[in-house]
């Protein structure tokens, strides 16, 4: 299975693995499945990091090694991704969500997530 971490769950995993939900980690640690993380999950830990929030405390360039060390692949932001924001309904505000369930729609990856938010939309959408 092709499955995309939602910016939550890669802070976590790198940062806090013990918040990690169990679901989560084992889905990682399935050798079966392939990783994914988006461009755009590094664009926000980039920027919160930079506004020192509590929350991203993790340095972006040390997460995008960590992610490529462990076998994570990247997806980029391209302007097909942007124009499928444009067909979300609009369950969730958060700019950086929205365009992390528009590549898992058009890549037909799974995002995983906690965010009982992004939840919503629930095509290509799994809750850990």
């Amino acid at each position: 299975m092709k499955l995309l971490f939602d910016t939550q769950l890669l802070i976590w995993a790198a940062n806090s693995p013990e918040r990690l939900p169990q679901k989560a980690e084992k889905l990682a640690a399935d050798l079966t499945n392939e990783l994914f993380f988006s461009a755009a999950s590094l664009w926000e830990v980039s920027i919160k990091y930079g506004l020192k929030r509590a929350d991203f405390q993790v340095n972006p360039r040390i997460l995008y090694q960590g992610l490529i060390a462990n076998g994570y692949q990247e997806i980029p932001v391209s302007s097909f991704h942007a124009v499928a924001v444009n067909d979300l309904p609009v369950l969730h505000k958060d700019p950086f969500d929205r365009i992390l369930i528009a590549q898992a729609r058009t890549e037909e990856i799974t995002l995983l997530t906690c965010d009982t938010k992004i939840g919503e939309y629930s095509s290509s959408i799994m809750l850990v």
